[in-house]
C-alpha cells in the first residue's frame, strides 16, 4: 500500500495514517519534502526528482521516502521505484476538501493519479476541532478500517473515495454528492519595502448547497464522515449529440 500526502512527510495527519494502515498492511509512504498544498495535479517535467529515504519522519519499521516534487510526482515514484501497490492512500489532509476545492487539492490530486496508473485510490482531509486543533488518531483508525475494506471489496474502474471528517465526534458516516463548495477569490494587491506592488491571492469558503446532508460540504457540517465515490471522466456526454449537430461546417480553404 502507498501513502502519500500534500502537507509534507513531517505531518501529523501522514504519519497517523501510515501508522494506523502498518498495522495490518504492507506499507510505504512517499510524500513531499515540503507542504505542497493547492497545488492539484501537478507534474514535475522540468527538472530532476530527489529521491531520498527519510528514517526522521517517526513512521518506525515503514519505509518512508520524501520527494522534492508534488503529491503526484510521489506517486509516480512511488508506483514505479517501488513497485505497483494494492492501493494509493492520501492523507490525512490538514484542513478539509470538499466540492470544487477537489480540482485544486494536492490530497486529491495524489489519489487521482494513482487512478491514472490503473490504482485504487482514497483521499482523506479533516477539519480542524473547535479549539482549531487536530487530533487524528481516531480518524486514522476510521480510515484504516475502510481501506481495509476497499482492498477486499475493490472499487469500480476510475473510481475514488473522497472522505472528510468533521470537527467534532462523528455522529455517523454518510455517502454523499461532492457539494457545490469553493472558495470566493480575491486578489490583495500592497507594496514591499520598495514600494513595488506584489499580490495576495485570498478568499472565503462558500457553500451553496451547505445544509443539504446529501452534499459532502452538508454532511460534515453536521458533524458526520462524508464519503463521496468520484469518478473520473471529464467527457460531457449528455452534450455530444447535441453539440455535433451544432459544429459549423468546415471551410474549403482550411483542408
Amino acid at each position: 500500500m502507498l501513502v502519500a500526502n500534500d502537507d509534507g512527510i513531517f505531518s501529523p495527519g501522514i504519519k497517523a495514517l501510515g501508522l494506523a494502515l502498518g498495522e495490518w498492511a504492507d506499507v510505504v509512504v512517499v510524500a513531499p519534502d515540503v507542504e505542497q498544498s493547492a497545488v492539484g495535479h501537478g507534474i514535475t517535467i522540468r527538472r530532476p526528482l530527489r529521491f531520498k529515504h527519510t528514517a526522521s519522519a517517526g513512521f518506525g519499521d515503514i519505509p518512508a521516502y520524501r520527494v522534492d516534487g508534488t503529491p503526484a510526482d510521489c506517486v509516480v515514484l512511488g508506483v514505479h521505484l517501488l513497485g505497483r501497490p494494492d492501493l494509493v492512500v492520501s492523507g490525512i489532509n490538514i484542513g478539509p476538501n470538499l466540492g470544487e476545492d477537489l480540482t485544486h487539492s494536492g490530497t486529491v490530486a495524489a489519489a487521482i493519479e494513482g487512478l491514472t496508473l490503473g490504482l485504487p485510490a482514497i483521499a482523506f482531509s479533516q477539519f480542524a476541532n473547535e479549539s482549531g486543533e487536530y487530533e487524528f488518531g481516531p480518524s486514522a483508525a476510521y480510515a484504516s478500517r475502510l481501506a481495509r475494506e476497499i482492498c477486499a471489496r475493490g472499487l469500480p474502474p476510475r473510481v475514488l473515495l473522497n472522505v472528510n471528517f468533521p470537527r467534532v465526534s462523528p455522529r455517523g458516516v454518510c455517502v454523499t454528492e461532492v457539494g457545490r463548495h469553493r472558495w470566493e477569490d480575491s486578489v490583495l494587491t500592497r507594496q514591499d519595502p520598495e514600494g513595488r506592488d506584489y499580490h495576495w491571492v485570498a478568499g472565503v469558503s462558500t457553500a451553496h448547497d451547505g445544509t443539504d446532508e446529501k452534499t459532502d460540504y452538508g454532511a460534515v457540517q453536521a458533524g458526520f464522515i462524508s464519503v463521496s465515490p468520484v469518478r473520473l471522466d471529464l467527457t460531457a456526454r449528455d452534450l455530444l449529440g447535441e453539440l455535433a449537430q451544432g459544429l459549423p461546417p468546415l471551410d474549403t480553404d482550411l483542408r
